[in-house]
């Protein structure tokens, strides 16, 4: 079949829409297309990318990067349309009345979202995530699938329609657990900088480790609030973080592979309360013992596999007590992630979510015949 990938919002090479499920998809056979904002057309990992010109500003991009994105995909022609942002549920519906498959993919729990959207004032806040909720079920339910990230968000959508393809890591990329003695005395972070994901907590922990554990904070990722990075460079601490700034695949593979200890500290907002971190999932394939956020799901993994430590993230005291521990004990340490890099092969790998993501678009061609 013939595929269009559908954002507004991410980035081309986002790891979730590119990485893992369209080059999965082109692997298998399909010709598979990306319409996001791009400068040019070109081909990823066997995906064409079709090029679109992200609008300013948050109306913009939900309004007229929207249509955009509507345009391009109508020229396409594709069997099916599999749209990645809540603001293309319309073209999704625009789609579906013109007679197109369509696949709605839920990366996080919008409803959940909203409660701590800052531009929402918040005595509305709850008001909003209701009529949200209501209307995202009702428009779920003219698609031909929904995909969710996390399993615990599937209960929003028609059953017999909606499929779980979590956002694991790829084996592929993290071949082997190096040993503690070819590590570094690095602590890192990967992902979106923002406060809810605890960027001050990480710089404000790195002053409460002592000079002897002269440990240092990679952290890679972009600053997405205004004034945080301002914030976070004014602390004391941060001559003891590297900022590197975005990193692709490879890169963040390779900081894996030579830090020693992986942080996931998610505050405990309502967007997070049920949230799988795929960073979690990349430490432990990566055989790094990880300190957590003390917030259910990650609890669970990380004391199920015993592969680190879980800490209140609110805390800076606690996770420098975490992170010393891990790097003044490596023997543990090492055993922590070796430990978790065991648990991501058992049951924690995309391959396995990438054969439910085939077996879903198998459904979807007999349909299309």
């Amino acid at each position: 079949m013939k595929i269009a990938h559908l954002t507004s919002v991410h980035v081309v090479v986002d790891t979730r829409i590119l990485h893992k499920e369209a080059a999965s998809l082109a692997a298998a056979g399909h010709e598979v297309v990306l319409v996001a904002a791009a400068e040019q057309e070109v081909i990823l990992r066997g995906v064409r990318v079709r090029p679109i010109r992200r609008a300013r500003g948050r109306l913009g991009r939900m309004v007229g990067t929207a249509l955009r994105v509507l345009r391009a995909a109508r020229a396409e022609r594709a069997d099916v349309y599999h749209f990645h942002d809540p603001e293309l549920i319309p073209a999704g519906l625009c789609l579906k009345l013109a007679g197109s498959r369509v696949v709605y993919d839920v990366h996080d729990d919008l409803p959940a979202a909203v409660l701590s959207k800052s531009w929402i004032r918040p005595g509305l806040r709850r008001l909003v995530a209701r009529v949200v909720a209501a209307l995202e079920s009702a428009a779920a339910r003219q698609f031909d699938a929904v995909v969710v990230a996390n399993p615990a968000h599937g209960h929003r959508f028609p059953a017999a329609r909606t499929v779980a393809v979590r956002n694991l890591p790829d084996l592929a990329e993290f071949p082997c657990a190096p040993a503690a003695a070819e590590r570094e005395s690095a602590v890192v972070y990967v992902g979106d900088l923002t406060r809810a994901r605890g960027a001050m907590e990480m710089v404000e922990a790195m002053a409460l480790l002592p000079d002897s554990c002269p440990a240092r904070l990679w952290l890679g990722g972009r600053f997405s609030e205004p004034g945080l990075e301002r914030a976070c460079r004014a602390l004391a601490s941060w001559s003891r973080v590297d900022f590197l700034g975005w990193l692709d695949r490879a890169a963040v593979a390779d900081r894996l592979h030579r830090a020693s200890v992986g942080l996931v500290l998610l505050q405990p907002v309502p967007h997070y309360q049920a949230n799988y971190p795929v960073k979690l999932f990349e430490y432990m394939a990566a055989g790094l013992p990880v300190v957590a956020s003390d917030l259910p799901l990650c609890r669970e993994v990380v004391k199920a596999a015993d592969c680190g430590l879980v800490v209140d993230q609110r805390d800076p005291a606690a996770i420098a007590g975490a992170i010393r521990w891990l790097l003044e004990h490596p023997t543990e340490a090492e055993a922590l992630g070796q430990r978790g890099r065991a648990a991501v092969e058992e049951r924690y790998t995309w391959q396995a979510e990438a054969r439910t993501l085939l077996s879903l678009y198998e459904r979807l061609e007999q349909r299309t015949r």
